[in-house]
């Protein structure tokens, strides 16, 4: 299919400057370039208010997942992320007595009269938010959905914007409260829940732990007809695909409606805060103000009007850095920022968050953000650890990551380059040597170094502590206990920053102290994890298994050792493993986890979660290793920057692919690369931004020939 999309800088009506950049991309539903039905339905919108809720659906209307609505309220623990509103019945009545469907949902209409269907001719994304063009004859009706930032509010917008006559639009929301996470079958009953008429609007109230979802409509003659109905047998097929409960139950209440014309629109609002503040929302001004939002963020990053993929990946970039909601803090105290992982099921993990925070936040002219996520972090060090992740619904994070932390001294580094925050430097040094310290006379989860070669080792039974963390009840797919390269090279890394900014800071002891440490690993990394009999580095050395014996398996966790800023590889080896890289893993959308030769190989990432995590990374492809990739590249051919852009062409059609305008998690390892996993991942998303940005940077005339071999199998 061809999307197509564009990015334009808007003049200023009153002093003529450039002061907003508008970013579109148009899917089309018919004439040329438009895809089938039964593909539309498997794409996917999303937006998102800033505190971890979202929005989201299919760009047909249907719901296939468990995480689809258009409200998902991000609550305080020990809830969490909870679904308020599932879906809406859209109906348009015609002054011919003529009822049209607008979503391709439920079917759901309180007569037996069946609809007709109004024709899609569009979906489109105007700076990220979606909007929906119909066409009913003569007429044309816009929708847009977007969420009021920082507050667990969605409007729902319907504008007639071509066409003479009024229209009718009769609304019935359906309900299902329950964690994003829980099963569509463990759902409440009808009779569950309460609906309450209120001096501003309406209430549909269930158990007391649950805040109510309140419902208004702004527009001309609007009135609300009650009624409790339930619509049974509501088919979630992507959660069938994904080995989950299909089948659950959705409660409509009754229908909103009112009438819709020429500059006379119609909004829904859904939303689980105070009525005060909804009363004050102004649909109008709060879509403006999204916009404005959105065109800040643009002009920050350094946005102009000749790269629309950069435009798309900064507002995607936006979706990830959120404030989480905490009822105990002040009011009028700086709230802290994080990164949500991925949506729709992830939360903050420690890891995703420092290779994330240079794309996320330091590209983008988050400055602020990026210092307030490490500061976070670094206040929730406990033995030398930061947090692996910190669970949804709870208040307290879990540590078992070995890598976690040594990234965290990579994105302070870029932090510091772009900063110059040497005060916050200084406030972080004592953590920074207390970490290694604690690494250095071992810490929990057996993370500690050998004392014969100053390689870091790590591993506990029934735990996951490297990026390769798949699990399923007590079976650890990819456990690599042991002595894991990525680990190592990350480890060395530390070291030398660490040794930098002593030196630095004038602690000229500690800082000898600490490279003669990195000297040893160093010389014993080059000694002991090259494979000479392939030609590239061991995955794992001194496995922690029955053989003991060194793990040979081709994976990209190798690039690491010569991607960092102080690479821990020999520089004479920098071009064979990336040419192996290159050969075994490379594909359009990112790194194979394992090479296809290798008897463990999954080509495919489908099925029940056992099936799914039996492939995670053994051969799925990763997005977000096109970074370490690209680093690497251009470390082994530093004037190659066209080549390495070769390397990302892929994903500037993927935005218009799987969730439009963003970047999925992973990849099936062979063609067609089907999309899988979370439908936008954070560290997807930075890492392509990142490197977009970097290989933009005096990159060389296209007349000049990349590489031979850059393009990906």
């Amino acid at each position: 299919m061809n999307e197509i999309f564009d990015c334009q800088e808007i003049p200023n009506a009153h002093s003529g400057k450039r002061d907003g950049v508008r970013v579109m991309r148009s899917v089309p539903f018919k004439g040329e370039g438009s895809a089938q039905p039964e593909v539309l339905g498997e794409r996917e919108w999303l937006v998102t208010n800033g505190l971890g809720g979202y929005a989201s659906g299919t760009l047909l209307g249907s719901i296939t997942r468990r995480y689809h609505g258009l409200l998902i309220a991000a609550l305080p623990a020990p809830l969490g992320r909870v679904v308020m509103l599932n879906q809406l019945t859209e109906y348009l009545e015609l002054s011919d007595h003529r009822r049209i469907e607008l979503s391709s949902g439920l079917g759901f209409h309180e007569s037996s009269e069946s609809p007709g269907f109004a024709s899609i001719a569009e979906f489109r994304l105007e700076n990220g938010i979606p909007v929906w063009r119909y066409e009913i004859g003569g007429m044309v009706i816009e929708k847009k959905i977007f969420m009021v930032h920082g507050q667990n509010t969605t409007m729902t917008n319907y504008e007639l914007v071509e066409g003479d006559e009024r229209v009718r639009i009769k609304l019935f929301p359906h309900a299902q409260f329950r964690g994003h996470e829980a099963s569509v079958e463990r759902a409440l009953a009808a009779e569950d829940y309460t609906l309450r008429a209120m001096r501003q609007g309406f209430e549909i109230c269930a158990a007391a732990t649950h805040p109510p979802l309140r419902m208004l409509v702004h527009g001309r003659d609007w009135s609300f007809s009650g009624g409790h109905t339930k619509v049974e047998k509501v088919f979630f097929r992507s959660e069938q695909q994904r080995g989950y409960e299909a089948f659950g139950e959705l409660c409509s209440f009754g229908w909103f409606e009112g009438e819709v014309g020429r500059d006379e629109g119609m909004t829904l609002v859904a939303s689980t805060e105070p009525w005060e503040s909804i009363a004050a929302m102004a649909p109008h001004e709060c879509y403006a103000a999204e916009r404005l939002r959105r065109e800040r963020l643009l002009l920050s990053a350094g946005v102009d009007d000749s790269d629309s993929v950069r435009a798309e990946l900064v507002l995607a970039a936006d979706q990830f850095v959120i404030t989480p909601v905490d009822p105990n803090k002040e009011k009028g105290a700086v709230s802290a920022h994080t990164i949500i992982a991925g949506y729709h099921w992830f939360t903050d993990w420690g890891r995703d968050t420092m290779i994330s925070l240079e794309g996320l936040t330091l590209l983008t002219g988050r400055h602020r953000e990026a210092r307030g996520i490490l500061d976070v972090f670094s206040q929730h060090i406990h033995d030398g650890l930061i947090p692996n992740l910190f669970p949804e619904g709870e208040n307290e994070g879990r540590y078992h990551t070995a890598d976690a932390t040594l990234w965290f001294f990579h994105a302070l580094q870029r932090y510091l380059e772009i900063t110059g925050d040497r005060e916050f430097l200084r406030q972080l040094l004592p953590k920074l040597s207390d970490i290694v310290a604690h690494h250095l006379r071992g810490t929990r989860f057996g993370i500690g170094i050998d004392a014969q070669d100053s390689l870091l080792r790590q591993g506990q039974d029934g735990y996951q502590l490297t990026w390769m963390d798949a699990k399923v009840g007590d079976w650890v797919v990819t456990p690599r206990r042991g002595k894991a390269v990525e680990i190592n090279a990350l480890w060395y890394n530390a070291l030398r920053l660490l040794a930098a900014w002593l030196e630095d800071e004038g602690q000229r002891s500690q800082a000898e102290e600490i490279g003669i440490w990195a000297d040893k690993a160093r010389e014993s990394f080059n000694r002991r994890f090259w494979y000479s009999d392939d030609g590239y580095l061991f995955d794992v050395i001194d496995c922690d298994n029955e053989s003991g014996k060194n793990d040979p398996a081709c994976r990209p966790n190798q690039l690491i050792a010569v991607s960092l800023d102080y690479p821990i590889l020999d520089p004479s080896r920098w071009r064979p493993v990336l040419e192996v890289v290159q050969k075994r893993l490379l594909t359009p959308y990112g790194l194979r986890s394992l090479a296809a030769n290798h008897p463990d190989y999954q080509s495919r990432y489908f099925g029940d979660l056992r099936a799914r995590d039996a492939a995670y990374h053994q051969g799925t492809v990763w997005a977000w290793l096109i970074g370490p990739y690209i680093d690497a590249w251009l470390k082994v051919f530093p004037d190659d920057r066209l080549g390495a852009r070769n390397s990302l062409a892929a994903f500037a059609d993927h935005l218009g692919e799987s969730c439009i305008g963003t970047i999925c998690e992973i990849f099936d390892g062979e063609p067609p690369f089907t999309p899988r996993g979370c439908i936008s991942q954070a560290w997807s998303v930075a890492e392509v931004l990142r490197c977009w940005i970097k290989t933009t940077q005096q990159q060389k005339p296209e007349t000049e020939r990349p590489s031979e071999g850059i393009v990906p199998r």
